[in-house]
């Protein structure tokens, strides 16, 4: 992710390490890894914009393809119900042209 607009004062934050009792060369390691850590754990605008775009594009295609699947099914359902029924009359007719 992008570095943002927040910023972080190293120097005031190895002060304050030192103020705390930490050497100076610890201190400075730690206000290196922090912000490192902010940066990298921070998103910036374009970084949300970006990934926001991409997920509507994703729901989109999905709502496409759920779309598509209703109606494949609406279709194999309607297919199902008119075997049925002809082969339900098929039978009724074979019954009572026998039963005669």
């Amino acid at each position: 992710m992008s570095s943002s607009a927040f910023v972080f004062d190293r120097l005031a934050y190895v002060d304050r390490l030192r103020e705390a009792g930490v050497d100076e060369k610890e201190a400075r390691a730690h206000a290196e890894a922090l912000d490192v850590a902010l940066r990298d754990g921070v998103a910036a605008k374009s970084d949300i914009d970006r990934l926001e775009t991409k997920i509507k594009s994703d729901m989109d295609r999905l709502e496409s393809k759920i779309e598509t699947s209703a109606a494949n099914l609406k279709v194999e359902i309607l297919r199902w119900m008119v075997v049925t029924q002809l082969a339900v009359g098929g039978l009724l007719f074979a019954a009572l042209r026998f039963t005669r």
